[in-house]
């Protein structure tokens, strides 16, 4: 329950949380940055990581960084590495292990979240990878289903780095440019709220029309 507590924390204030880890490791900082951008899209097993908000925060921060710690280009240009290099990894891993790590033997690994990826892929097709960049919980396990259907490397490689650029880019300079208005400065646990909530709206489209088409065949 405390580490829930604390993680609910670290996500509603990451702006006050990034300004203490950037003053307490300067430019360990980065690495800390792109170690958690590569996790979240990676690591099968850490889809609850904050990247739409972490990556809006990074760019407000930088905005307004006076000591040239945090510098925008350069943090912006490391985890679109990171996210890329996260993606591809997941995809490997996708590919290696295959369809037997949704059986039932990883209990982290829910068949519900495979099912929902699916769908999502087999809709959009390779655009999944693009798309899936910007909807949590898709994001870590579209590449992963990527590899696990034998998606051609060079065509996941074309849309991983679209999609990486795309992402990283969006929340990046959109924290720049808009992180430090006033009202959003000022209420920015609610503006991090309002970004995941926004991020999972379509998950829950997606879910209810999966229901109402359940019921229809019903």
């Amino acid at each position: 329950m405390e580490l829930i507590t604390w993680f609910v924390s670290v996500v509603l204030h990451l702006d006050k949380h990034l300004t203490e880890l950037i003053a307490a490791y300067q430019f360990w900082a980065y690495g800390v940055l792109f170690l958690i951008i590569f996790a979240e899209t990676g690591l099968v097993v850490t889809p609850f990581l904050p990247g739409d908000s972490l990556l809006f925060a990074v760019g407000a921060l930088a905005a307004v960084d006076q000591t040239g710690t945090l510098s925008a280009p350069l943090i912006w240009i490391l985890l679109m590495i990171a996210a890329v290099i996260g993606n591809e990894l997941n995809f490997r891993i996708g590919g290696f292990i295959g369809p037997k790590a949704f059986s039932g033997q990883f209990r982290w690994l829910k068949y519900d979240y495979l099912v929902r990826t699916q769908l999502f892929y087999d809709k959009h097709g390779g655009k999944a990878i693009v798309l899936s960049r910007f909807l949590p919980i898709i994001r870590t396990f579209a590449p992963f289903v990527a590899g696990v259907g034998r998606m051609k490397a060079a065509e996941f490689m074309k849309f991983n780095l679209v999609g990486g650029v795309a992402w990283v880019s969006a929340f990046i300079w959109g924290g720049y440019l808009f992180g430090n208005v006033p009202i959003i400065k000022n209420n920015f646990g609610v503006v991090t709220i309002i970004i995941i909530v926004a991020s999972l709206l379509p998950l829950v489209w997606a879910a209810l029309q999966s229901a109402q088409e359940s019921r229809t065949l019903k």
